[in-house]
C-alpha cells in the first residue's frame, strides 16, 4: 500500500471516528428505576426519537443473561437512529452483540487492557479528577466523564461536588472529548459548555421529564447552539 493510500486511510479512519464522537454531545444514560418497567425501551425510543444520538446501558443489578437481552433489544433501537451504544463495563458482553462502546468505571479493567483487547469498541472511561482523566487519555479512551460537577443522587458516593473550576481544569488539560455529568439541567448547559466541557451526560434531567422526547430536543437545541 503507497503512503498516499495509507494516508488517505488514515484520514478517512480519523473523520468516521471524530464524526462518531460528535455524537457525543448528549450522553444519554439508563435508569430503569426512572421508567415503568414495560415502558424501558419505549422511553429509550422517545428519547431517540428527541435527538440522542449516544446511549449508555447502565443497569448494573441485572444478571448477565437479562443485561445481554435486553442490550440486544436496545441496540436494535440505537441502530434504527443511527445512535451509538456503550454498554457500562461488560466490555465483552459489547464486543459479543455488535455494541458500538464500552463505558468503563473506577472497578473496570485499565482502559489500556480493554483498548488492545477490543480495538473496535470507542471506550469512555469514569473519571473523578484531572490525574484520573488523563491517565484514561494516555491509556486510549476515547471520552472521558468527569463528575460531578454539581450535586446529584446518583454521584454522592463519589463526596461534594468538583464545582466548575475543576471541570475547566480537565477540559483544558485533555485533547479527547470531556463530558460534564452530575446535576446538569438546562439552565446549567452555557456555564458547564464555557467551561471546556465538549457536552453532558444526563440521567434525571431527561428521564424525570414528563416529556422525555421534547426534553431531549431542548438538551440538544441548547448544546448546539452557539456559545455566548
Amino acid at each position: 500500500m503507497t503512503d498516499t493510500v495509507l494516508e488517505m486511510t488514515s484520514n478517512s479512519s480519523t473523520a468516521h471516528n471524530q464524526e462518531r464522537l460528535d455524537a457525543l454531545r448528549l450522553y444519554l444514560i439508563t435508569d430503569r428505576t426512572l421508567l415503568p418497567e414495560d415502558q424501558f425501551l419505549a422511553g429509550i425510543e422517545t428519547a431517540l426519537k428527541g435527538g440522542v444520538r449516544a446511549l449508555q446501558l447502565r443497569e448494573k443489578n441485572l444478571p448477565e443473561n437479562e443485561l445481554r437481552s435486553l442490550a440486544k433489544d436496545v441496540l436494535k433501537l440505537t441502530q434504527k437512529y443511527s445512535a451509538l451504544l456503550f454498554i457500562n463495563h461488560r466490555s465483552e458482553l459489547a464486543h459479543d452483540i455488535g455494541a458500538d462502546g464500552v463505558h468503563l468505571t473506577e472497578s473496570s479493567p485499565a482502559v489500556r487492557k480493554i483498548h488492545k483487547q477490543f480495538p473496535d469498541l470507542l471506550i469512555g472511561k469514569s473519571t473523578h479528577s484531572l490525574q484520573g482523566a488523563m491517565r484514561a487519555q494516555h491509556q486510549g479512551a476515547d471520552f472521558v466523564t468527569f463528575s460531578p460537577v454539581y450535586d446529584t443522587p446518583s454521584k454522592q458516593p463519589y463526596g461534594s461536588p468538583q464545582g466548575l473550576e475543576k471541570l475547566k481544569q480537565v477540559c483544558a488539560g485533555l485533547d479527547i472529548p470531556v463530558l460534564a455529568l452530575g446535576g446538569i439541567n438546562l439552565s446549567r448547559i452555557t456555564s458547564v459548555r464555557k467551561h471546556g466541557a465538549f457536552g453532558v451526560a444526563l440521567i434525571r434531567g431527561i428521564w424525570n421529564s414528563p416529556d422525555i422526547e421534547h426534553k431531549a430536543l431542548q438538551y440538544i437545541n441548547a448544546l448546539t447552539g452557539e456559545i455566548k
